[in-house]
């Protein structure tokens, strides 16, 4: 009988070395960590439903082990991960692959939690442990038969958050296929909690999986052992998730040659990837032809099934009632889109959710279906048809989307969006500090000690006044 996959990919995990990653996959583990730490600070300011696992992790209290970024105050690994983690995904702002879902907001606080326990954890070493932990949630995404019921940033998140951990940890690969094994208890969501209304759990979720995967790894350093067939065995992980829908051969194709961490995507606008190309033609559009919002008679949307889902009901999905539902409402967004030009953080406020011209906008968008646009491997594309109250018309796919691989972010532009997060912080970090974090994450494999990058990211004492 063939070693299961999490025997298989728990080594790929634990021996894989900084030396071997090719540059693309190296750049893109330091541009997630600076990335997914940004997005964080950016929701201690403007995601209220964040206070809630930032107050239970406060009422545990405990051992002083990891910074919280919320406060800049320390928790126990375990927490930090689950305080962290809840802040990385709230604004639906942080990276994803090219095939949708999203592992670095559950791997960034993850690593970070156990780094700052253990200590001494060079920049080569936590550059390696993201890079693995992306590769693995990639090669699974790609190759699994996902069928949209269960939440897959969270149900694969943890294993990939954990094989990151464990690298931290230095596991050999039997620690770390017990670490992935004892995984399987923390490995759940289904989408509704992405797809339904009125819950704040969309944003959070993140938090559950760090939580998880530094549980999971603590668990197997003490000697627990995990699941020897885990993933493929009769009741394994793929049978029940995934109906034993998987091409084995396709996930371990080019293993320990090919990073697929080296395509994470970056976002330009902080809502749900799937989005992104309706949002990319109305900008056109309306850019193109100099529309102002009177000049809109209708904003006709072609849905695939996972667009019909963020669009359904019509009227809620217009004027959206919470934060959360809004980030996933497709006729909003668009609407946003086509009057401001883009789409930022500043929109998703109270006052941003009741603003009359973006609500009088959303009114006249109207939903097309589409089964060419249904979801399959792929991330679908997205195609409006805009009528003029003149009568003209115009039809677009949205292509060259900010932060796609058809027009990817740099370094430049993630510290730029860096600085954005920062700026909108519940304690907005100084000029100064956000300089220094910057270029700790561009030169992090020359660190030492790599946790210098995330106490870098909280506000100093001495430094309040030099904002």
């Amino acid at each position: 009988m063939q070693r299961d996959l999490v025997h298989v990919l728990a080594e790929h995990a634990a021996t894989l070395d900084h030396d071997s990653l090719s540059a693309a996959a190296r750049e893109a583990a330091k541009m997630t960590l600076l990335d997914s730490i940004g997005v964080g600070l950016a929701a201690t300011g403007l995601e209220p439903a964040a206070d809630a696992v930032l107050g239970i992790v406060a009422e545990a209290g405990g051992a002083p082990q990891a910074t919280l970024l919320a406060s800049g105050g320390k928790a126990p690994a375990v927490m930090a991960a689950f305080a962290n983690g809840g802040l990385a995904h709230c604004l639906d702002y942080d990276d994803q692959t090219p095939w949708g879902q999203h592992s670095g907001s559950s791997i960034v606080p993850a690593v970070f939690a156990v780094a700052e326990r253990q200590g001494g954890v060079s920049g080569r070493d936590l550059v390696a442990a993201v890079a693995a932990g992306q590769d693995i949630f990639a090669r699974m995404l790609r190759h699994v038969g996902w069928r949209k019921d269960w939440n897959f940033s969270t149900v694969m998140g943890v294993f990939a958050a954990t094989a990151a951990a464990g690298r931290v940890m230095g596991f050999d690969p039997g620690q770390m296929a017990d670490a992935m094994g004892i995984a399987t208890l923390q490995s759940s969501g289904v989408l509704e909690m992405v797809a339904g209304r009125g819950s704040d759990l969309r944003g959070l979720y993140a938090g559950f999986s760090a939580k998880g995967a530094v549980l999971s790894a603590l668990m197997a350093e003490r000697g627990v052992s995990g699941i020897d067939r885990a993933f493929e065995g009769p009741n394994g992980v793929i049978a029940c998730y995934f109906g034993g829908d998987y091409d084995r051969d396709a996930i371990l194709a080019g293993l320990g040659r090919d990073f697929l961490g080296a395509a994470t995507l970056y976002k330009r606008w902080p809502c749900v990837g799937t989005a992104h190309g309706h949002i990319k033609a109305v900008i056109d559009i309306v850019g193109e032809h100099a529309l102002a919002p009177a000049d809109i008679a209708e904003i006709r949307l072609h849905v695939g099934d996972f667009h019909r889902m963020m669009s359904e009901p019509l009227d809620e999905r217009r004027a959206p009632a919470t934060l959360a539902d809004a980030k996933f409402s497709l006729p909003f967004l668009v609407a946003v889109a086509a009057l401001r030009g883009g789409v930022g953080v500043g929109d998703f406020t109270p006052d941003g959710l009741r603003d009359p011209a973006v609500l009088n906008l959303a009114r006249h968008v109207t939903l097309a279906p589409d089964p060419g646009l249904d979801w399959g491997r792929e991330m679908p594309p997205g195609r409006i048809d805009m009528v003029a109250r003149d009568g003209r018309t115009w039809t677009r796919t949205g292509t060259r989307v900010p932060g796609n691989a058809d027009n990817p972010m740099g370094w430049d532009d993630i510290c730029g969006k860096f600085r954005e997060c920062a700026s909108v912080a519940a304690r907005p970090l100084p000029r100064k500090q956000v300089a220094e974090a910057e270029g700790l994450a561009r030169n992090l494999e020359n660190l030492p000690d790599a946790t210098a990058l995330i106490r870098a990211c909280v506000p100093r004492i001495d430094d309040a006044r030099a904002t």
